[in-house]
């Protein structure tokens, strides 16, 4: 009996050696972040956004990176910022050393998103379907193939670039690749609004995806 213990013992150090290995091997480029900012959708922009990415990691020790928010913008008249080129070209890894994604059309075509892979910046787990609370509305402003929605699009889908907690909406994807609109990671369905408590209330809390683009 102790023999047996003593290997299944062995055999979880030697798991947790391995994991640590990967992640020293691959350094962390994607997280989904463990809170969000606090005020509905309202992230201080682009910049806030990309701020508060950079906050996490650099409290996560992942230090000498360029973080930038997955987050797309829109613009009267022609075509806004857009999610899948401000966030470098790849690979990306998660705070487990686990690939998402080699390259840009890996990442919108297959990627390797789904509620285990889609952690934070300490490598833990976002609630989604099944949990409580839910929270697997993620904010992205984007289409599936990760561009800004085109100026002609109806409806606000970035709540204000990124500046309101009151009206509008956001696009959100789902993290877990489960829930109703669909099961895109980056473009599910739009939000009730911009506020706390509407984000909450479609299954979310305000979370974004962050990138090393570097």
């Amino acid at each position: 009996m102790k023999i047996l213990k003593s290997a299944a013992l062995l055999q979880m150090a030697l798991i947790t050696q391995l994991g640590m290995a990967q992640a020293q091997e691959h350094p962390m480029g994607f997280f989904v972040t463990s809170i969000g900012l606090g005020d509905g959708a309202n992230l201080g922009g682009l910049d806030g956004a990309d701020a508060h990415c950079d906050a996490l990691a650099t409290a996560a020790r992942i230090e000498g990176r360029t973080w930038r928010a997955y987050l797309s913008t829109q613009e009267d008249g022609k075509r806004g910022v857009s999610a899948r080129y401000r966030i470098g070209s790849g690979p990306w890894y998660n705070a487990h050393g686990e690939l998402v994604a080699s390259d840009l059309d890996e990442l919108h075509l297959s990627p390797n998103i789904i509620k285990r892979t889609a952690v934070d910046e300490n490598g833990k787990k976002i609630n989604g379907v099944g949990d409580n609370p839910n929270e697997h509305d993620i904010l992205t402003g984007s289409m599936a193939d990760g561009m800004a929605y085109f100026p002609w699009a109806e409806g606000d889908h970035t709540c204000s670039n990124w500046t309101s907690n009151g009206e509008g909406s956001a696009q959100v994807g789902h993290h877990d690749r489960h829930g109703g609109g669909n099961t895109s990671w980056n473009s599910a369905h739009g939000s009730r609004g911009c506020g706390q408590e509407a984000l909450n209330g479609t299954g979310g809390a305000g979370l974004f995806y962050c990138f090393a683009a570097d």
